[in-house]
């Protein structure tokens, strides 16, 4: 592995350990090993690992967003396995979601991002809430204003189980990402068809 890609495996792993805030670039260089000057020379500032951090967490939902859309007959277990993923992605950068805010305001380019993000996804939603209809997964009859919300809501909860779970609950990483997967996905069951309610309860629910 590259000293580069080293740096960037460690400052996660000590940014989700520790905090953001209590993590330097000298505490990774001598987590490392290596010299402050070594460490500075690919990064200056830790801004600029947490800047290429957000732009590989935004990689992986991109990932997993582009195999959902592709399905060409989604089915429950589709949504579902998508859903799951998603939580594990976010709890690998963790850190991100759990200081969100103070990142956001303290680097305006990932603000930026996020705002960009905010509106490509509704759009990127809306065509997969589409194709489960066009399925039969979803009911066709939902109102508009309701699938228009529908992604609002799951960026709430998305941005924010880390924070809940940390002050609610303390589940480790495999219960809490089952466990919020599943609170997303009761979000959706309203909008199943009956048939697909039935297996909802039958596969999801005990």
């Amino acid at each position: 592995m590259k000293t580069k890609d080293k740096i960037l495996s460690k400052a996660l792993e000590l940014f989700n350990e520790k905090g953001y805030n209590n993590i330097t670039t000298r505490h990774i260089a001598a987590d490392l090993n290596i010299s402050a000057g070594n460490l500075h020379y690919h990064f200056k500032h830790s801004e600029d690992i947490i800047k290429i951090l957000f732009s590989e967490l935004i990689l992986k939902m991109d990932a997993l967003m582009n195999d959902l859309r592709i399905i060409e007959n989604k089915t429950l277990e589709d949504l579902y396995h998508f859903t799951f993923s998603t939580y594990e992605v976010f709890y690998s950068f963790r850190f991100i979601f759990m200081n969100f805010f103070d990142i956001l305001k303290k680097i305006p380019v990932i603000e930026s991002q996020y705002e960009s993000i905010n509106i490509t996804r509704k759009d990127e939603f809306r065509e997969i809430f589409e194709g489960f209809q066009k399925d039969h997964i979803f009911r066709n009859d939902i109102p508009d204003f309701i699938l228009g919300s529908l992604t609002t809501q799951i960026f709430i909860i998305a941005d924010n189980w880390l924070i809940h779970n940390s002050l609610s609950f303390k589940l480790n990483k495999e219960e809490a990402v089952k466990h919020y997967a599943l609170i997303q996905m009761n979000l959706f069951y309203p909008l199943l068809t009956e048939e697909q309610q039935k297996l909802y309860e039958l596969k999801y629910i005990s």
